[in-house]
């Protein structure tokens, strides 16, 4: 098993890490599986999305944000019951398949870290899994 460490910047926001999944499976030469990320926080999710367009993450949290507000009537003492729900919703982990050294992605898409409750420092594990 691999990690990745995060730092995020702002209490919500998706953070890019396609380029630094493909950097991993290169470097490790991993060439014909599955690849495994997961993240290990209650906060904070993945998801698969478009890369191209960078109002589709800002529209992404515009709209969690309208679906799970952060509301006084959450009755959770840290005040991040959004947060926690909002991880259930975009999931803790995917899988990725990989092919010739390769993620195996459709053209536009991109593998994103979802901060619900930040800034922090987080991490992913990352398991490849061969074919």
């Amino acid at each position: 098993m691999k990690q990745i460490a995060i730092s995020t910047k702002q209490r919500e926001e998706l953070v890019a890490v396609t380029d630094t999944l493909r950097e991993l499976v290169r470097k490790q030469g991993w060439e014909n599986g599955a690849l495994l990320v997961y993240s290990p926080h209650t906060t904070a999710g993945l998801t698969i999305n478009e890369n191209a367009d960078p109002d589709v993450a800002y529209d992404m949290r515009w709209f969690m944000n309208r679906l799970v507000p952060n509301a006084p009537e959450f009755r959770h003492v840290e005040g991040n019951s959004d947060a926690h729900i909002k991880t259930s919703l975009c999931g803790a982990q995917v899988m990725l398949i990989v092919e010739n050294g390769e993620l195996m992605l459709g053209t536009w898409q991109g593998v994103y870290f979802c901060e619900w409750d930040g800034p922090r420092n987080r991490r992913l594990w990352v398991q490849f899994l061969p074919a």
